[in-house]
């Protein structure tokens, strides 16, 4: 019979010979067919011995090389069984595009087409993810011999890349380049498609809660418009298996024990675009606490009063999360005795039938734990002794929880490290050994700001700074600072060294040059007020009381120098006159004259803070409380007391990632000298020492924009049925307004800040809402004025007020049309008065405790540049006379 080989695939005499014919022909045997068997077998061939084997088309490869990959030698027996075995053994290199071997009667010729060799990897078409992110994920480098299952590994990989940043869509295609010498260059092109969204998310199978609910408990979202900066609305499988046990968790805490997820489904949608996840739940019964007690085997702990504190009582609902809270508080409560490794196992008696779950909180017996050592681990600048000091445990030491988790929040409250640094507990030599292990990695702690601009009132502005917090690797912190502008000038120079000869000792110190011109607007004009000069320094020595509790002691002294320009507020500033020159209230205002002069400050204060926050620089938990005073006296020209209180306090809101900040100060400047009348309108506290409010301490309000002012209010005449009347300019753009300050102040702060996805938290922007309130009080009314226009004399000097004489009319610029409307007599000839013509008005405003309260949103960015901090915040509360701003955008401020 003839039957086809292929069909069969059986191997009877090589498969060079099958391959060849395609059939081969069968005899049936004689048995088969009712009779004894005649047929005698077919004679075998002697088998043939391999005489020599040759290697041909080698390039880079020696033929030796080639022979030792092979089994087979000369001298053994030819088989097609060992020449297919050979040939599986050279593809198996992955070093040969193609392979053949022949035997002519003993001369066997093996001949090889070697893989190229990669020259270069290209990457095409990747924008969502640069180059830096896929590079890793390819195995395939330069100078590596090329083979088709490398790629098809590297391709899959950068597409699992891709899918973990939610791209399903996104397809590579490799192609080679072929080159010269057996070289090839690879190119991925990349097509990354869009990203695949959460279309939809299906719950079946709850009944108590909501679908709405339980998506609230997820980490995936659905997408939205007003979802573009969450990371959450992106398919990834893994977050997927995450929300099944989110699920599960929250069941558990609202008493549901025998909570399950029956399946969780992702589909694509018939675009092949995006996901619908379809979830299928079983919830079962409600459970309630039975029994609950705590069994120690410690001997120091008492079974009994750990039981009295248990938060759960029997009767309440039953909550996973509390017994995972208990277990963590009966840990803690171990390690802050000593006993680091206290075994803590809750065991449930579940009831089916009374719906209860009893639970015995057994804590196994083990011993006291004491530290054996300290290791600390990726510091490369920054010396072990600056992270060392920050341990509130020695070597050698009793092992407590507390005063570890202590010591990592002083660690990363250097800022000199990664913020989820960690103090990891290892098992020593012994079971009552400890070693605590800190992993850090370094932060740049170095900061370089140049900036230069052009503003049409600063005209050219150039800011530049240096700061150094971990100067030379010992925490110490070096700064200086430069500004120049048209208004502004100031160099500032500073160092601090945290602990003065190893000891818990820091010293500051800062030497300083500020020049000032403080200002007002006028038709859009900004106006300089008064000029202040100061030059001093000030030396800081402050020590810790305890773990929480600060001392801080304080010299400083300053000159200042206020002085006013003589040409505008001076009367006869050359002094040609018949007067000295000297500040005229009328051009200046009392407050202002009062204020020019030199004067020497010298103070001494002091700070108690007390601050167990658990990072000074984002607290996340904690609180604070600081008082200040300052005595301006111990020489010097100036006399006063300042007092000022400030207190803080974090929460994480129902143990999310939300952090709910508090924050309240106060102050008030009490002064030790008389300075003069107060019918005058002169205070005892100069205008350049007194509290001032505004942006950015208080957001909704611009620079000084809250509390005490003198606002100067200029008159036009103008012409209402047939009569002129004097009639005050209150476009605000026109008012000469100066804030003059108070001796109290308060301010308050509640501020959210809103925990944004991943990527988002990538570009360091941390938004938040906030809700600011405030004020600034308490300051001797100055002495105001009411000014009449006055006739001018043929001399150029100023005669007698002028008053109108009555009705006329006015030019087009508001102008009376003829001299004869004035007079500088006060009354008619029929008696009645006449109309004084003023020439400005000064008002005193916004003196009371009364609060400001300001509510909006802000976002603070840490650039590459530096931090930025954008607020939009609304003034709902305000008194006549403050100034309110929108919109502020600040450069290296964080509140």
């Amino acid at each position: 019979m003839t039957m086809n080989f292929k069909a069969l695939g059986i191997y009877l005499m090589g498969s060079t010979a099958l391959a060849a014919t395609g059939t081969m022909t069968l005899v049936a045997p004689a048995y088969a067919q009712g009779a004894p068997s005649t047929a005698q077998p077919a004679p075998v061939a002697p088998a043939e011995q391999i005489q020599s084997i040759t290697v041909v088309g080698t390039q880079r490869l020696e033929p030796d090389t080639v022979r030792s990959y092979m089994r087979l030698r000369v001298g053994q027996n030819w088989s097609q069984v060992a020449a297919d075995q050979a040939l599986k053994d050279l593809y198996a290199t992955e070093l040969f595009a193609d392979v053949a071997i022949r035997n002519n009667s003993g001369a066997v010729v093996v001949e090889v087409r070697e893989n190229p060799v990669v020259n270069r990897i290209i990457l095409e078409g990747n924008k969502r993810l640069k180059n830096d992110k896929i590079e890793p994920e390819i195995k395939l480098a330069p100078r590596q011999i090329y083979s088709r299952s490398k790629v098809r590994a590297d391709v899959a990989r950068i597409v699992e890349l891709y899918k973990r940043q939610g791209r399903f869509a996104a397809t590579i295609e490799p192609k080679l380049v072929q080159l010269d010498q057996n070289r090839v260059d690879i190119v991925f092109e990349i097509t990354e498609g869009p990203k695949s969204k959460v279309q939809q998310i299906n719950i079946i199978g709850n009944d108590k809660f909501s679908d709405d609910r339980l998506r609230g408990e997820m980490v995936t979202k659905q997408a939205r418009f007003y979802r573009f900066f969450s990371s959450g609305t992106s398919y990834d499988p893994d977050r997927l298996a995450f929300d099944q046990q989110k699920l599960r968790q929250f069941y558990l805490t609202q008493g549901y024990a025998d909570f399950r997820v029956v399946s969780a489904v992702a589909e694509l949608t018939p675009d092949k675009q995006d996901f619908i996840i379809t979830y299928v739940v079983e919830e079962g019964e409600r459970y309630k606490f039975g029994d609950v007690k705590v069994e120690s085997q410690i001997r120091d702990f008492d079974s009994e009063k750990l039981t009295a504190t248990l938060r759960m009582k029997k009767g309440d609902w039953y909550d996973a999360k509390m017994v995972e809270d208990t277990v963590e508080s009966l840990s803690e409560t171990a390690g802050l005795f000593g006993y680091a490794f206290a075994d803590v196992n809750p065991n449930f008696n579940r009831d089916k039938e009374t719906l209860t779950m009893g639970i015995t909180f057994d804590v196994a017996e083990s011993q006291r734990v004491f530290v054996e050592r300290i290791d600390i681990n990726g510091n490369t600048l920054t010396q072990d002794k600056v992270v060392r000091r920050e341990f509130r445990l020695n070597e050698g030491d009793a092992f407590n929880s507390i005063q570890v988790k202590r010591t990592a929040d002083r660690i990363k409250s250097l800022g000199y490290f990664q913020e989820d640094l960690e103090v990891e507990q290892a098992q020593g030599s012994a079971p009552d050994r400890i070693v605590l292990t800190t992993n850090v990695e370094e932060k740049a702690t170095g900061e370089l700001s140049l900036s230069a601009g052009f503003s049409s009132i600063e005209n050219f502005i150039f800011q530049g700074s240096i700061k150094q917090r971990n100067f030379r690797g010992l925490g110490q912190e070096l700064r200086t600072n430069i500004s120049y502008s048209s208004y502004s000038k100031s160099a500032e120079i500073g160092f601090t060294e945290p602990y003065l000869f190893d000891r818990s000792i820091a010293i500051s110190g800062d030497i300083f040059r500020r020049d000032l011109n403080s200002f007002n607007f006028f038709n859009n004009q900004r106006n300089t007020t008064y000029e202040q000069a100061t030059t001093g320094a000030q030396i800081r020595v402050g020590v810790p009381i305890n773990e929480y509790l600060y001392f801080q002691g304080r010299y400083g002294i300053s000159q200042d120098d206020i002085s006013l320009d003589r040409n505008t507020f001076f009367t006869d500033p050359d002094g040609t006159g018949p007067l000295p020159a000297a500040c005229d209230p009328i051009l200046a205002g009392r407050f202002l004259c009062d204020a020019i002069g030199n004067r020497l400050t010298s103070s001494i204060g002091y700070t108690l803070l007390y601050d167990n926050r658990d990072n000074r620089i984002r607290p996340t938990r904690g609180q604070s409380f600081g008082i200040s005073q300052d005595f301006a006296g111990l020489g010097g020209s100036v006399k006063y007391i300042k007092t000022r209180v400030n207190a803080d306090k974090y929460w994480r809101l129902f143990g999310t990632n939300f952090v709910l900040g508090l924050s309240a100060e106060g102050g008030y400047i009490h002064p030790l000298e008389n300075r003069g009348s107060k019918a005058l309108g002169i205070d005892d506290i100069r205008l350049t020492d007194r509290f001032y409010l505004g942006e950015p301490q208080m957001r909704g309000f611009d620079i000084r924009g809250i509390g005490p002012r003198v606002q100067r209010i200029t008159f036009n005449p103008e012409l209402q049925s047939g009569v002129v009347v004097n009639v005050p300019v209150l476009d605000r753009n026109r008012i000469q307004d100066d804030a003059i300050g108070g001796r109290f102040y308060y301010l308050g702060r509640a501020e959210v800040q809103i925990p944004l996805g991943s990527g988002a938290k990538e570009l360091g922007l941390r938004p938040s809402v906030f809700m600011d309130v405030g004020s600034v009080f308490g300051v001797t009314k100055p002495l105001l004025q009411t000014v009449p226009q006055r006739e001018i004399l043929a001399n150029g000097t100023a005669g007698a007020p002028l008053f109108y004489t009555g009705s006329f009319t006015l030019d087009s610029a508001g102008n009376p049309t003829t001299t004869l409307a004035t007079s500088t007599v006060a009354t008619n000839p029929d008696g009645s008065a006449r109309t004084p013509a003023l020439q400005f008005e000064e008002r005193f405003l916004g003196d009371t405790w009364k609060p400001r309260l300001s509510v909006g949103f802000g976002v603070n960015w840490n650039s590459p540049f530096g931090p930025f901090r954008i607020d939009i915040a609304r003034a709902l509360l305000k008194e006549t006379g403050d100034d309110t701003k929108l919109f502020t955008f600040n450069v290296g401020t964080q509140f």
